[in-house]
């Protein structure tokens, strides 16, 4: 079959990032339970490691091994929810007191990227990207005077990651769902019980499962 570029349907992009949820584990419930983040302007992934490690031998090159991979990034929003102070490393003292240079816990985090394609335009689908064991470092911020050309300020934080355990597969720090898969009917009622789980219902706390019980949903 002769190649063909470009073709109707095939020019794909994805942009946009939306739909933040921060997960901190609920003891009670036994679960990472979920709150919207708002203000979310952008999250940038950074894998790193994996480089190559190339072994000689009888003065040529024998093999290469690669490294291990570690998951990390950065989470640009205007504001964070409540919940995340404890992950930002800091406690409340007293009513509207808190102290920084406490212990980060841990989180989980999802957020969602548009996908678009010549035809549907940014209506062509969407990924929803879970990160799993996720700690943030120290964060730099700048206050600005208030001047004729006001910005809001952007927080930051960078954050670092630990995998988590997937059958039959290395364990992972990020699970992607794209909904341009979800073609048929039955698909798309389980694309609905995961989002329906990350989400949240009128009945039931958003949380995010781990990878082979968010697998299982699908299964």
């Amino acid at each position: 079959m002769v190649l063909k570029w470009d073709q109707l349907g095939e020019k794909k992009y994805e942009n946009g990032v939306s739909h933040g949820v921060l997960y901190k584990y609920d003891t009670t419930k036994e679960k990472w339970i979920g709150v919207a983040w708002n203000g979310l302007t952008s999250v940038s992934a950074s894998p790193e490691g994996g480089d190559a490690n190339d072994q000689y031998a009888d003065n040529i090159k024998y093999g290469s091994l690669r490294g291990a991979e570690s998951f990390g990034g950065t989470i640009e929003a205007f504001t964070s929810p409540k919940e995340f102070d404890a992950c930002d490393g800091s406690a409340t003292v007293a009513t509207g007191v808190t102290i920084g240079q406490q212990p980060r816990e841990m989180f989980r985090f999802c957020y969602r990227t548009e996908q678009g394609n010549d035809q549907k335009g940014v209506n062509y689908g969407y990924k929803i990207h879970c990160i799993y064991g996720c700690t943030c470092s120290p964060s730099e911020r700048t206050y600005e005077t208030i001047n004729d050309n006001p910005d809001f300020m952007t927080l930051s934080w960078d954050f670092d990651s630990t995998p988590v355990d997937v059958t039959g597969h290395k364990p992972t720090s990020e699970l992607t769902i794209d909904s341009t898969l979800f073609t048929t009917e039955a698909e798309k009622a389980k694309l609905k019980l995961i989002e329906d789980a990350l989400y949240g219902t009128a009945q039931d706390d958003a949380y995010m499962p781990d990878p082979d019980d968010l697998l299982d949903l699908i299964d």
